[in-house]
């Protein structure tokens, strides 16, 4: 009788432990790290992916982190093959908490003044050293549109 009560402790307490989990993994969002380092045709698709991304999972924690041409979407004036502004969708992206980040090793290197820079961005040290970062730290998935 006492092995049977052990037996039956233990499977109620995995079963706890795995609905737990369940429920855990429900509640918590799936955090992806949108690599931009190609210029404007590159932030045009990831303007659209990440809009298609968000229709269809609105919990997703994205971050966009850009270095070399991909920072060139998030400097003021900056306008797609079409000559419409990105500044209407990367306030729209961001009320939606999507994250940019520039890379500051970028700005420096290209000699572009950082008060161009979007607001809605952060400028960050390395844009390569905050995606590994966001990956191996925060558990991040990596997109490159």
């Amino acid at each position: 009788m006492f092995k049977f009560l052990i037996a039956l402790k233990s499977l109620l307490l995995a079963g706890l432990v795995a609905t737990s989990l369940s429920a855990q993994a429900a509640d918590d969002a799936i955090k992806v790290v949108y690599h931009m380092s190609e210029g404007i045709p590159q932030a045009s698709r990831a303007i659209n992916n990440i809009r298609n991304h968000l229709a269809a999972d609105p919990k997703t924690k994205i971050v966009v982190v850009t270095h070399g041409l991909g920072i060139d979407f998030l400097l003021d004036g900056a306008t797609n093959q079409m000559e419409q502004p990105f500044a209407g969708a990367i306030g729209e992206l961001a009320a939606k908490g999507v994250e940019f980040r520039v890379c500051n090793n970028t700005l420096v290197s290209r000699k572009i003044d950082p008060a161009r820079v979007a607001m809605e961005a952060k400028i960050v040290p390395s844009g390569v050293a905050e995606v590994a970062r966001l990956q191996a730290r925060e558990g991040f998935v990596y997109l490159r549109p």
